[in-house]
């Protein structure tokens, strides 16, 4: 039946939760921050090829003629085209920085995220489905779950029916068991298998695996059950 976890538990899994976010965002931004510095501060200077210039101009004053100015003049003009490409270049490392640390970021929420959702799962699965009503309608083949509807074929509506009985009575039926009061034989002639193939196609038949995994419960060397309360059940 279904099981309840403390408030002290919680909490201490909500602060874990919350201390490996912190711990995962710091050590985002502090490998991200060495790689930028590492980066920007191993680049040359938007300026360093312009300076290089201006140092071979003045270290060689006498180049005065008309082929010497005019490869000087190339010799600017490259220096500015250099510092233009430099400066894009530092433009789309920071850009690509940005982007890196979205990534990043991204992945470890949903990790957590991930994280969390197992962890309720899990929850559930010890828990059980909390069950205000379950009506089954042999006639209809309908079965009425708390708030959702699921239409059966005839032998899953048999199937849950078998249980949902045994479950009212406080008894859980085998595989064999359970073959044998949907199908009218004797257990002693049925195979326990039989009855594990029926629940596997009323799980199918359910089609949430949520719902279908919590709701029939298989207890080890005893049988299947329905793990909800037996007074929620009505058969119509």
């Amino acid at each position: 039946m279904p099981e309840t976890y403390s408030s002290a538990t919680d909490g201490r899994l909500t602060r874990t939760g919350s201390r490996a976010i912190v711990i995962g965002l710091a050590a985002i931004v502090a490998i991200l921050a060495v790689t930028a510095f590492l980066l920007f501060r191993n680049l040359p200077d938007a300026d360093a090829f312009n300076a290089a210039i201006e140092r071979l101009i003045l270290e060689n004053t006498n180049l005065t003629s008309p082929a010497e100015l005019r490869l000087i003049g190339i010799l600017a003009q490259t220096g500015n085209t250099m510092s233009a490409v430099l400066v894009s270049y530092r433009t789309v490392i920071f850009v690509l920085l940005v982007f890196a640390s979205a990534l990043l970021i991204t992945a470890l929420v949903l990790v957590l995220a991930l994280i969390a959702l197992n962890r309720k799962l899990a929850q559930v699965q010890k828990a059980g489905i909390q069950v205000s009503s379950l009506v089954i309608s042999r006639a209809e083949r309908k079965v009425y779950l708390n708030d959702m509807e699921f239409t059966l074929t005839a032998a899953a509506a048999e199937t849950l029916a078998a249980l949902a009985e045994a479950r009212m009575d406080g008894e859980m039926l085998t595989g064999a068991e359970l073959e044998a009061v949907v199908s009218g034989k004797r257990a002693i002639d049925c195979d326990e298998a039989a009855g594990a193939t029926r629940i596997k196609r009323l799980r199918d038949s359910l089609g949430n695996q949520i719902v279908s995994e919590v709701l029939v419960r298989n207890v080890a060397r005893q049988g299947y059950t329905l793990a909800i309360d037996k007074n929620v059940i009505r058969m119509v």
